[in-house]
């Protein structure tokens, strides 16, 4: 009999209703990217593009759960799992990214999928964009258009129309740092824009001025008859200076924190607009680079829903974290990583796990989570993403993603009980190995292994998947112990 890892995780300090969730993205793991309908996404054109994704691989059958969500749904059922984030495909749903044609076949799918799910007392948390905005819409200029917020805004409540009889937790759009940043800035993600010191402004704007018309969409026209929540993803490394000493590697931290997590969070949580400290260092550096084609960090329009309150919870995405050092005097060309000022490193006796940027750090999830109860006025905070990755042969016997997760939800639990953080569930990342963006499929996150090597896409429980049930059924023991 083996040994549990996860044994020494404080269930009792988790809430009664603590949301246990995994998530996944409808690009990663649904497949049949032209079936039934549906219409191509960015990242179908950017995978068939060649050369930009791992050994050129891409998410055209993935793991199949357009057409296996069966197999998802007895995962879940496995893992015991209150709660399931997932993503609507866009262009499955509206093929061309509006509501002029509605793909019926689409609609019935996801009718399934959220059926299936509340049949079996799971909860859908539901993602409406998740990096794969509709290439018609791209065709139109994508997030770079101001006609995006509203194309998007049509979008969400046909969804919240569709489905928000039946789904309580919705986020509008997952990590607009990521896909403003990898995709118009590095080009890494689609759409593979290279763009320096520009567009990612302007996409980060377009997405939270989407964002902001959606959730004021839901406030006036649906909260009352369906009782519902809806936030934004938002993604965030916890920051330290490399240098405590150092006045400028401690300003060029709060830096970092605010270019990653606060660029988004100030506006919806705090002041209605971004930190101080990017409009000071963006217009500084306008006036170094003698740049002259009006301000790169747009302003939010009095004549336009503001975005301060648009969220219900705070919705975080945690992976890794850095030590950081003051770059602000160094010369370099217009770009955002110019504009911060601040690089980001990792300390050499972090582990890492598989994927080289990816430093295993739990301990600082609990001093994230207390930055942005103490910054952002005490959040409700659901983790919405969080995970570790395998790289190399199959390891079905992953202890140190055991241990990790096992550290991480004591983190947590701390966090919960003696910092009085108030976070009310935990997604880890990810149901299942899938289509992991640019690392194609070399990078396994999965409670599930899936053998993408054969037609079946057989998914077979890892030990942290067993071990993360584990924990699950601990809880709810504890609570009917509660209870009696």
């Amino acid at each position: 009999m083996k040994m549990s890892l996860l044994k020494e995780v404080p269930v009792d300090a988790f809430p009664q209703d603590f949301a246990w969730g995994a998530a996944t993205a409808a690009y990663q793991i649904e497949g049949c990217w032209d079936t039934d309908g549906k219409g191509p996404s960015i990242w179908d054109t950017f995978c068939h593009a060649k050369g930009r994704v791992f050994e050129d691989q891409t998410g055209d059958v993935a793991c199949n759960s357009y057409q296996l969500w069966e197999e998802d749904l007895k995962c879940i059922l496995q893992l015991g799992l209150t709660h399931y984030r997932l993503s609507l495909s866009w262009s499955r749903l509206l093929p061309d990214g509006t509501t002029n044609y509605i793909n019926p076949k689409g609609v019935t799918y996801y009718n399934k999928v959220i059926n299936d799910l509340i049949a079996n007392a799971v909860m859908p948390m539901v993602t409406l964009n998740h990096f794969d905005l509709p290439q018609a819409l791209e065709n139109r200029g994508g997030w770079k258009s101001p006609e995006i917020a509203d194309v998007f805004d049509s979008y969400a409540r046909f969804c919240f129309k569709t489905f928000g009889d039946r789904v309580k937790l919705w986020i509008t759009v997952n990590e607009p740092y990521v896909c403003a940043k990898h995709g118009y800035e590095d080009g890494l993600f689609a759409p593979g824009l290279r763009e320096p010191g520009t567009s990612v402004y302007l996409v980060g704007h377009n997405m939270l001025r989407a964002h902001a018309r959606a959730w004021h969409s839901y406030n006036a026209h649906f909260r009352h008859l369906q009782g519902g929540k809806v936030s934004i993803a938002l993604n965030s490394d916890w920051a330290e200076p490399l240098d405590p000493s150092s006045p400028e590697d401690v300003a060029a931290t709060q830096r970092y924190m605010d270019f990653i997590l606060g660029w988004f969070a100030c506006p919806v949580f705090c002041t209605g607009d971004y930190p101080e400290t990017m409009r000071t260092r963006i217009e500084a550096r306008n006036l170094e680079l003698g740049f002259s084609e009006g301000p790169r960090l747009p302003k939010f329009s009095e004549d336009e829903p503001n975005p301060l309150g648009t969220a219900d919870f705070f919705a975080l995405n945690y992976y890794t974290s850095r030590k950081v050092k003051d770059t602000s005097s160094h010369p370099s060309e217009l770009s955002f990583k110019g504009d911060q000022g601040a690089e980001g490193v990792m300390d050499p006796s972090w582990p890492i796990c598989g994927l080289s940027w990816l430093a295993v750090v739990p301990e600082r999830l609990r001093k994230l989570l207390n930055y942005i109860k103490e910054t952002y006025n005490n959040p409700d905070i659901y983790i919405t993403e969080n995970g570790f990755s395998q790289i190399g042969p199959v390891e079905l016997e992953d202890a140190e993603r055991c241990q990790f997760y096992q550290d991480t939800l004591q983190e947590v639990s701390e966090a919960i009980r003696d910092d009085g953080v108030s976070v009310k569930g935990y997604f880890a990342w990810t149901l299942m190995d899938n289509f992991e963006w640019a690392e194609g499929f070399r990078a396994r996150f999965g409670l599930f292994h899936v053998d993408f090597s054969t037609a079946e896409l057989k998914r077979t429980v890892y030990r942290s998947g067993t071990e993360y049930a584990a924990v699950i059924s601990r809880h709810r023991t504890h609570i009917k112990l509660e209870k009696t």
